[in-house]
């Protein structure tokens, strides 16, 4: 969700921003054209991220469910996936303004520090998904209305927020890493051709650099899965309780290489996911410039 941002911070001021239309789209437009897309996205590409969930979990792929039922929470990861678009898209453009105001010329820091705010928020509603949706994954549960009031009756309403910290610690360098690489990727691209990049090109760029961002910050995704997936007996003290200690148990026990297990599907998943946002949220934009309500 994150490409409409980076289209949006650095399309040069001459030409219509991308899925525009030749005209730009009103806020509550482009706010239900990307929850149409993020939703696109994260049910196209379920069964990548039940691989990688899978993978970074403790049992092991195999055990966690191998290759077979790879749609297992897709209803609620469908289900948070609009909403959550919805807190980071409007607390993100708030903050721009915010920032802007405040701090003179635009930059890509500030695009930076507005989408890190915008994660805070959103997070807010991923995580509880994220554990409802990660924990069927795994098999642990066989539908959603048992994954949700067994999370609660051992947890209480707190048990839906176990990772929020590692979440927004992921989603947070995230941010910093992507912009700047995207902002360079489009630089020398638009040096190298005489003329400034079209739609597809920033797509590309934006899916490279999230595909770096996203392999950086690796480790932090599977200390997320490691806390949300962790089911001690009744009584039994947590594994897994902070970001750090996390990570530190997962080196010591499992070495290096596990800190970075369910690489490859979340590279491709953010790559590919790019590209199926563009052409979604083009796709949803059109549909609704016809309908008239705008």
């Amino acid at each position: 969700f994150r490409l409409k941002y980076l289209f949006q911070a650095h399309s040069p001021p001459e030409r219509p921003e991308p899925f525009s239309m030749e005209k730009e789209s009103p806020f509550s437009m482009a706010l239900i054209a990307g929850g149409c897309a993020g939703t696109s996205v994260d049910v196209a590409l379920h069964p990548l991220d039940t691989i990688r969930t899978r993978l970074q979990s403790e049992e092991g792929f195999f055990k966690s469910g191998g290759f077979r039922g790879m749609y297992r929470g897709i209803l609620a990861a469908a289900l948070g996936s609009a909403p959550g678009a919805a807190a980071f898209f409007s607390t993100y453009e708030t903050m721009k303004r915010v920032i802007s105001k405040s701090a003179g010329d635009e930059h890509w820091t500030h695009h930076s520090a507005a989408s890190a705010c915008g994660e805070v928020a959103a997070c807010m509603i991923r995580v509880p998904t994220q554990i409802v949706t990660q924990n069927m994954q795994v098999g642990r549960y066989a539908s959603l209305t048992e994954a949700v009031t067994t999370t609660y009756r051992r947890g209480g309403l707190m048990g839906f927020y176990a990772g929020y910290g590692t979440m927004v610690a992921r989603e947070i360098p995230f941010a910093f890493i992507q912009f700047p690489v995207y902002e360079a990727l489009k630089k020398n691209m638009k040096e190298w051709q005489g003329h400034d990049t079209n739609p597809v090109q920033g797509a590309a760029c934006g899916s490279v650099a999230g595909a770096l961002a996203g392999a950086l910050t690796t480790p932090l995704d599977v200390a997320k899965t490691r806390i949300m997936l962790e089911n001690p007996v009744e009584g039994q003290a947590k594994r897994y309780v902070g970001t750090y200690q996390t990570l530190s148990i997962i080196f010591k026990d499992e070495g290096a290489t596990a800190l970075f297990k369910g690489l490859a599907p979340r590279v491709t998943w953010i790559t590919i996911g790019g590209f199926i946002f563009f052409g979604a949220y083009e796709q949803a934009t059109q549909l609704l410039w016809k309908s008239g309500a705008w």
